[in-house]
């Protein structure tokens, strides 16, 4: 499946948000903040989700929604929420669909050996529905501040 690309319309899914189902193109008129992440509660996707929490007033004011997506169950989104405190939405994507929508479902290799997951990714899309940047294999250390960088 070929990837999300700058300057296309921001490929649209459907998910649940506090027992509603939302649709992204039915957020039309907001910027949104899109991060692909591995895992819920692992130390990266842990740092990476405090930075956006901790920096959510910021992103607020600038007028941006932050949307997480990982293929972990809603359960885990919910006690991974909990546990710290998020206050954005995380989207559970356990059969990898919106990642591959994406292009951000790719093989990957740790310890010799190869499976398929998400590569962490960050999407800015306009008010829009249309993608402007791309952060493509963000290193978490120093992601929060290139965003706030490139959102002005």
């Amino acid at each position: 499946m070929a990837a999300a690309i700058i300057g296309q319309q921001a490929p649209n899914f459907t998910f649940t948000s506090e027992q509603a189902q939302v649709s992204l193109s039915s957020l039309t008129g907001r910027n949104i903040i899109l991060y692909f992440y591995p895992k819920d509660d692992t130390p990266g996707c842990t740092q990476q989700a405090c930075d956006f929490r901790d920096n959510l007033n910021q992103l607020t004011l600038k007028g941006y929604t932050v949307i997480g997506v990982s293929p972990d169950t809603e359960l885990s989104h919910s006690k991974f929420s909990h546990k710290y405190s998020l206050d954005f939405t995380l989207v559970a994507d356990t059969d990898h669909s919106i990642a591959e929508l994406y292009g951000v479902w790719k093989e990957k290799s740790m310890y010799g050996r190869t499976y398929m997951g998400i590569e962490r990714t960050t999407f800015i899309i306009n008010a829009e529905g249309i993608i402007t940047h791309i952060f493509p294999k963000v290193k978490v250390k120093g992601h929060i501040q290139d965003i706030l960088s490139h959102i002005g």
